[in-house]
């Protein structure tokens, strides 16, 4: 269920998105007639309709899943506060202006923010985040600072790979770059990391009776 929800406002971006862009005329008139009075000009056209019918979808999406998990009672992670508020503000320049700029920035700002709290955090204050989420590992300190660099490293590195996508294709490539590329570089890192945490875990003493 968590992955589902977690999953639930990038999906519904793509779908919204792809929906759209094979149907631009009629989702022109449609976003014009739904989002006219917040438009600059007050009219959308066919070329900007997709991505902004998506960015709406992608912040409705944002905040039902962070009203389930209230209502859930269930722990809110930093991140996702994060991609509110940088959703909010961005899809909401990004429909303003008609200028899919804005929320192409978001992945980019979700994943620097996240390197820049990771470094702020064992820099200034000596606190290790990725020991506290995975507080029931016990690994020696020098696998802990490793770890906590590739991640600040690899999102660092997500966030600049997000920009020359952004900027050196079209919209709809970028889109299924944020979809499918992304998240599958973030699956195969998190496999590696995955791979070298185990050869660092200690051994399970055996059964002396097995």
């Amino acid at each position: 269920m968590k992955l589902l929800l977690d999953f639930f406002p990038l999906a519904l971006f793509f779908v919204v998105f792809k929906t759209a862009e094979a149907h631009r005329e009629q989702a022109a008139l449609w976003a014009s007639q739904a989002l006219g009075w917040i438009v600059v000009g007050g009219q959308v056209g066919a070329t900007e309709a997709p991505v902004l019918l998506a960015t709406v979808a992608v912040v409705l999406g944002t905040l039902i899943q962070v009203l389930v998990l209230k209502l859930r009672r269930e722990k809110i992670d930093t991140m996702l506060w994060i991609s509110l508020a940088l959703v909010l503000v961005l899809g909401a320049l990004t429909v303003y202006f008609r200028s899919e700029t804005f929320i192409k920035w978001k992945p980019t700002g979700l994943y620097w923010a996240m390197a820049l709290g990771f470094w702020i955090s064992v820099t200034f204050f000596r606190l290790h985040p990725l020991r506290a989420m995975l507080k029931d590992l016990t690994l020696p300190d020098a696998v802990w600072n490793r770890l906590l660099w590739a991640w600040i490293g690899f999102f660092s590195a997500m966030g600049a790979l997000n920009l020359v996508v952004a900027y050196q294709f079209d919209t709809s490539t970028w889109a299924n770059f944020k979809v499918f590329g992304a998240t599958g570089l973030f699956l195969i890192f998190t496999l590696a990391q995955g791979l070298y945490l185990s050869r660092h875990l200690p051994d399970t003493p055996s059964d002396p009776q097995s």
